[in-house]
């Protein structure tokens, strides 16, 4: 049987608005109304605290996260406490899971596995922490993942939504993450591509970069891609 996954590129969008639109697309996955979607994305400044909370891990206070424009959403994900902004690579697969045979770590291992086989494009050997998710290089961590199982409506299994967060730029370090625990790791720190390459980076062709390492991975035969501000059929 073929699979196909469709990508669809949304540029730099409110991460409320993500939110909702992923919530929109999980209902058609799930009702076998849309195939298998990856929206490719970048966030403004945003802080989002999954279902482990912790508030101590936000390290500013109101008037602080006021003055450096960033949002803060408590969010149905998985995990604690992370970031996202500009400069870095964003990617919510809403993905069917059939009940049968379910392994639902094994789905999280397959996404650092997409991440690990981009790295090593650029001589960069991506790994693991058996006590973490995510992908990391040494004892830095470059990308978060934090995911959410949705039944399926008409279906016998899951769809998944939330993903993965890629530290592509630079700048993404320290224009976000100083402000909390990540994850609540007090341990390591975060690194991006281009600290690690010294190469200037484009988000987006990382993105592009990365599909290939995605449909490998999740067993898709090919990828249709698609660009604009919203994600809906026909639009």
């Amino acid at each position: 049987m073929t699979r196909t996954l469709e990508t669809v590129r949304l540029s730099r969008i409110d991460y409320g608005e993500a939110w909702e639109l992923q919530k929109e697309l999980v209902l058609e996955i799930g009702r076998e109304e849309r195939s298998d979607t990856l929206l490719l994305l970048e966030h403004p400044p945003t802080y989002t605290i999954g279902t482990d909370r912790h508030p101590e891990h936000l390290l500013y206070g109101p008037e602080e996260l006021e003055r450096r424009g960033i949002r803060v959403y408590q969010i149905d994900r998985g995990g604690d406490i992370t970031y996202h902004g500009p400069g870095q690579l964003v990617g919510y697969p809403l993905i069917y899971l059939d009940a049968a045979g379910l392994d639902l770590h094994a789905y999280l291992r397959s996404l650092e596995e997409a991440i690990i086989g981009l790295l090593a494009e650029f001589g960069i050997a991506g790994g693991r922490k058996p006590e973490y998710t995510g992908v990391w290089v040494g004892d830095a961590k470059i990308a978060a993942i934090g995911v959410k199982f949705n039944r399926a409506r008409t279906r016998r299994g899951f769809v998944t939504s939330h993903g993965f967060a890629l530290n592509v730029k630079k700048n993404v370090e320290a224009d976000g993450f100083q402000g909390i625990i990540p994850c609540g790791i007090t341990e390591y720190g975060v690194t991006s591509l281009e600290t690690l390459t010294g190469q200037t980076l484009d988000v987006e062709t990382i993105g592009e970069r990365l599909l290939p390492h995605f449909a490998r991975v999740f067993g898709y035969d090919g990828v249709v891609s698609r660009e604009g501000s919203r994600a809906k059929q026909g639009s």
